[in-house]
């Protein structure tokens, strides 16, 4: 499965694409997962991800990059505050995998 993040920089949320991954592999899962700043995310989520995932500090531009995302056909959510902590991969997986079940 192939998550994109996007935050202010991209660079904010390797501690939560670590959370992921670890939780990710403790399911059995194999992901692949990318944070990117909200001035790469409109071309990047084109390039075949699974879900978007949107960091809380730039929650005020959700509608603008679910937008986008609604455009590449990559469905979109924001990240919970709570998942969004080193300690929140189980929560921030069962959102991932919840997400991709709708597309």
């Amino acid at each position: 499965m192939k998550v994109l993040f996007v935050c202010s920089a991209g660079m904010s949320s390797a501690i939560v694409v670590n959370a992921l991954k670890k939780e990710a592999e403790k399911q059995g899962l194999q992901v692949e997962v990318k944070a990117v700043s909200t001035q790469e995310f409109g071309e990047e989520v084109k390039q075949g991800w699974d879900v978007a995932m949107v960091a809380p500090q730039v929650r005020h531009r959700f509608d603008q990059l679910k937008q986008e995302a609604d455009a590449a056909q990559v469905p979109c959510e924001l990240i919970p505050p709570q998942a969004y902590t080193p300690l929140g991969g189980p929560l921030l997986y069962k959102k991932v995998i919840e997400l991709a079940k709708k597309s």
